[in-house]
């Protein structure tokens, strides 16, 4: 059974940092392209950052270069969203996605959500 589990989300003030992380299993979690999602209220889910299965290839939002860093450790199946200067509009709950491709197949997971909320 796969199972995608967040953690590290809280409540922080402006300019701060967390660190989520999420740890995989039931997969071949270094076979797996991983994702941060975030979606806050009354918006649609939009995608932070990703990372390749090996780690070789990240990319961010916009509203997010230079402030998150993704990265993962396959020996631990765990992913890592680290966020430093955190602002309001980084409040939401994030979302961490796995994405297995085998030939034209595609298997998909999404975790339960963590929430984010940065207010003074």
């Amino acid at each position: 059974q796969v199972q995608l589990v967040e953690s590290g989300g809280g409540l922080v003030q402006p300019g701060g940092s967390l660190r989520l992380s999420c740890a995989g299993s039931g997969f071949t979690f270094s076979g797996a392209d991983m994702m941060w999602y975030r979606q806050a209220p009354g918006l649609e889910r939009e995608l932070v950052a990703g990372i390749s299965g090996a780690g070789g290839s990240t990319n961010y939002a916009d509203s997010v270069k230079g402030r998150f860093t993704i990265s993962r450790d396959n020996v631990k199946n765990t992913l890592y969203l680290q966020m430093n200067s955190l602002n309001a509009e980084d409040t939401g709950v994030y979302y961490c996605y796995a994405r297995m491709r085998y030939g034209v197949n595609e298997w998909t997971y999404w975790g339960q959500g963590t929430q984010v909320t940065v207010s003074s």
